[in-house]
This record gives C-alpha cells, sequence and structure tokens, in this order.
C-alpha cells in the first residue's frame, strides 16, 4: 500500500477510534487495514497509536500527525474536486440524517424541495433517534438538537427548540394545572424510556425565569412508557396524563387545541438545532449547496413551531 493511501487509513482509524470501523469504512479486510498503519509506524519510526484491548488513541505523535495528514489529504481532496467540478457543481447522491419526528415533520419536505431545485442529485434521508458517527457510516449532512461538543465538524445554527410540558384541556379541566414544578407530584404522566431504561425524569427551573438553575423536584406518577415520543404525544391528546416533548414535536396539537403547554416559567434552556458536516470549508458542492438552501427554511419552520404565544 503507498504512503498516501496508508495515510488515508490511518486517519479513518483516528476517526473511527477502531482498526474494524475503518476497514469496513474503507471497503478493506481488518489485516490490511492493520498492515497499513503498522508499517506507516516502521516508515516514520515512532508509534502513532496506543492499543489495547479495550482501547484504541493517538499517542501525542499521533495527534499532530494525523492533523498533517488531514490537512494534506484535504488539500488533495480540494484540488480532485476543483479537476472534477465536483466541488463547483452539486452532482451525485446525497445522504442526509435527523430525528425521526423532525424528519418527518421538516427535513423530508425541505429535501423535497432541494431535489425539485437540483434535479441532477439524489438523496437517502436516513431518520433514527441517534447520534450518527457521519464518517464511519458514510453520511454527508446531520441535523442535530444538541449543545454540541468542540470538534472538527462544521456546524451552521438553524434554530432552536423548546422543551415543553404539555396536557389536553380536558385531562387539565379534571385534575388541574400545575402552578409550579411542585405540583407535579400530584399528576400523572405518560414517559419517553430509550434503550429499554427508566423515563429520565423532568429537571425544570428551580424559581420562574431561571433556565439556568435545574433541580428534579417532585415527580409525575408514569404508570405508561413508551420507546419512542410520538405514541406518548398521542397518548397526552388522549387526556391521559401530561407529557414531556420538543416544541416542534407538539406544535400542530397545540395550535389545534388538542395540547396545552403547562409550566412554561420553569422550562429549562432552549436547544440548538444545527446542520453538521465533517468537510468545513471544503465541503463538495452538493453539500455547500443543501446547506445554503436548507439553512432559511428550517429556520421559518422552527421559529413557527417554537410556540412563544403560550408562554
Amino acid at each position: 500500500m503507498d504512503k498516501l493511501n496508508a495515510m488515508r487509513v490511518f486517519v479513518a482509524v483516528a476517526e473511527a477510534q477502531s482498526f474494524a470501523s475503518a476497514a469496513r469504512l474503507l471497503g478493506l479486510s481488518a489485516s490490511q487495514v492493520t498492515r497499513a498503519v503498522a508499517a506507516l509506524e516502521e516508515e516514520l519510526g515512532v508509534r502513532l497509536l496506543h492499543r489495547t484491548t479495550r482501547q484504541l488513541r493517538l499517542s501525542e505523535v499521533g495527534a499532530r500527525y494525523l492533523s498533517d495528514c488531514r490537512r494534506l489529504l484535504g488539500d488533495l481532496q480540494e484540488a480532485e474536486a476543483q479537476a472534477s467540478g465536483a466541488h463547483l457543481l452539486p452532482q451525485g447522491h446525497l445522504t442526509v440524517t435527523a430525528p425521526v419526528l423532525f424528519g418527518r415533520l421538516h427535513m423530508a419536505p425541505v429535501l423535497l424541495e432541494f431535489l425539485q431545485a437540483q434535479p441532477q442529485l439524489t438523496a437517502q434521508a436516513l431518520l433514527v433517534d441517534r447520534v450518527v458517527h457521519l464518517l464511519e457510516e458514510g453520511v454527508d449532512l446531520a441535523l442535530r438538537i444538541s449543545h454540541l461538543p468542540d470538534s472538527s465538524l462544521c456546524a451552521l445554527r438553524v434554530g432552536e427548540v423548546r422543551r415543553v410540558i404539555v396536557a389536553a384541556p380536558d385531562y387539565l379541566a379534571r385534575h388541574g394545572e400545575p402552578a409550579c414544578p411542585a405540583d407535579l407530584g400530584r399528576h400523572q404522566a405518560l414517559g419517553v424510556a430509550h434503550n429499554g431504561g427508566p423515563p429520565a425524569p423532568w429537571l425544570l427551573a428551580a424559581q420562574a425565569s431561571r433556565p439556568d438553575r435545574l433541580v428534579q423536584g417532585p415527580q409525575p406518577r408514569m404508570p405508561l412508557s413508551f420507546s419512542g415520543v410520538e405514541p406518548c404525544i398521542q397518548a397526552a391528546i388522549a387526556g391521559h396524563g401530561l407529557a414531556r416533548a420538543l416544541s416542534y414535536q407538539v406544535a400542530e396539537a397545540v395550535e389545534r387545541g388538542q395540547l396545552r403547554v403547562v409550566l412554561a416559567a420553569y422550562e429549562p434552556l432552549p436547544l440548538p438545532v444545527s446542520l453538521v458536516h465533517p468537510e468545513g470549508r471544503r465541503a463538495c458542492a452538493k453539500v455547500r449547496s443543501f446547506v445554503d438552501f436548507a439553512a432559511q427554511r428550517l429556520q421559518a419552520r422552527l421559529a413557527r413551531a417554537r410556540l412563544d404565544a403560550t408562554a
């Protein structure tokens, strides 16, 4: 394997933190990947990666070399893209990931509109409620609803969503509306439990309009929990209790009067919504074109779904 390809293999291993994952990503065997990194270390005369049976991490020299490899390979990729026109004209296949409900309500309509404007492109929407590793899973761009950790990814913030508690007017008429977080202990709620665990506790502000100080107060009784938020929302609409969701998830039901937001003054700080991709300024034309197209449209959709009039 030549030096340039060995550098690509090393970068893939370092980013995936796994020889096996890098091999799948590159379409190589695990032994080919292992030999390429070993040959690179032998030629350089340094240890780039520290390996144990449970962990793979960069050495200090390896971290510096990774940065240099990314820069050199990025310059080469940009030169090749310029020569082929991929850097200048949107072409090929675009893969986008988003949470399931957000993808259905917002990403899919925007993506369909984008493809009408760019008929030479094809696209795939990977809608999953988990964090997708973009490089390892071959995904061009992700929509993330969270505070983003520092990373080499390029992120463009397109809005924010509130974390709201809602209930059907009928339920509130029968059980009363909670006036402060301490009142939750008198109520029944529907929970969302991921990965088979119990529902996470509801954290709210200790004082009204102090979203920076969250506490776990009395919790509502949760006789039923779901693995996803959609059936939880439907059960709340049917009057079976309180539910907690992101504002975009219940915006339509609130606008129709099926649900009402409660305890708005005690909500946590909103969560940012961002478009994330790995290439930064070297992003190929299909990614740059979609980001430019989608950003304003998603901003408008998220602004309408914030439910600020209910606060």
